[in-house]
């Protein structure tokens, strides 16, 4: 297949890897020169565009078989997430061609959930915080696009930033990854590390994460069998409470438990922070995919030992 990436950083670079050793032509889109060295040691042929500026993606190669927008902010306000998330993918989508497969990396954040509860890919996306709003609005862009069966609102929202012609419908996918973590990449792990980790309240809030080897994993099985206008939730087995996810860090790395800091109700509400179990039970099923890490414990484990502690 002939496959491209856009955003190709934490995780498109080793995707591209992936992508490559399984014997495809890979195509990796970045905003900045510098990066065309790592994409050709890589085996990926480099792309140089910034997708919030339409114009320097008009004389790229438009035609690609898979394509997967895993774009990521360093952090950044909602009009950062306005700009680079819901312009950017509007510019991908009207700059490219018609292809076998479209693959948006969301996040878990759009689920807005503040009770400890399950949530599946049809739970509500009523997030609190601006940042979430706007990658639910992105999710709607393109779910329009893909011609999927939406209810009430969203269908409304669908029809309102339709890019396309209706009748060229995008067979695209979108995985709602959770927290990434892995090489050099883990916020509550260096937290802890720095020591400057602290238990929010009674550390009660639910943690959901996913390894960055899995989360390629995930994005290789929507490409090869999810099906289009679907939603996947990339997520491992085990949602963890934050006070056992430092208990067991303390144990493993034998620190000190962290202290617990006063949560301030006011300030929760206004960071739109949430406390939900995100239920990865529709990837594995229909998918079968099978997670290299099942949970935080395998996979940090696997940091501990790369680090050598």
């Amino acid at each position: 297949m002939r496959c491209l990436i856009v955003g190709c950083g934490y995780v498109g670079l080793p995707l591209g890897k992936e992508l490559v050793r399984l014997g495809h032509e890979v195509s990796g889109l970045r905003r900045s020169g510098p990066a065309e060295a790592e994409l050709k040691a890589a085996g990926i042929k480099p792309l140089i565009a910034d997708i919030t500026r339409m114009e320097t993606l008009a004389k790229l190669p438009r035609e690609f078989d898979w394509v997967v927008n895993c774009v990521a902010t360093r952090g950044g306000n909602a009009e950062e997430y306005r700009r680079i998330y819901l312009r950017g993918m509007r510019h991908v989508l009207e700059w490219l061609a018609p292809s076998k497969k479209f693959v948006y990396t969301s996040s878990t954040s759009v689920y807005g959930q503040t009770d400890g509860s399950q949530v599946m890919e049809t739970s509500p996306t009523e997030p609190l915080a601006e940042t979430a709003k706007v990658l639910v609005e992105t999710e709607k862009l393109l779910l329009g696009q893909s011609g999927s069966r939406l209810r009430g609102d969203n269908a409304a929202a669908a029809a309102q930033t339709r890019v396309r012609p209706p009748h060229q419908k995008l067979p695209a996918v979108i995985l709602r990854v959770a927290g990434i973590y892995g090489p050099e990449r883990g916020h509550w792990f260096k937290q802890f590390l720095m020591n400057e980790a602290r238990l929010a309240g009674d550390g009660s809030r639910f943690l959901n994460m996913i390894h960055r080897d899995d989360a390629i994993g995930c994005i290789i099985a929507v490409l090869k069998n999810g099906r289009p206008g679907e939603i996947y939730n990339a997520v491992d087995d085990e949602p963890v409470r934050q006070a056992d996810f430092f208990q067991w860090l303390a144990e493993e790395l034998g620190r000190d438990l962290l202290p617990a800091a006063p949560e301030n109700a006011d300030e929760t509400h206004k960071r739109g922070a949430t406390n939900k179990r995100v239920s990865n039970r529709k990837l594995k099923t229909e998918l079968g995919y099978q997670f290299k890490y099942p949970s935080f414990r395998e996979g940090y484990t696997a940091e501990i030992q790369r680090q050598a502690f």
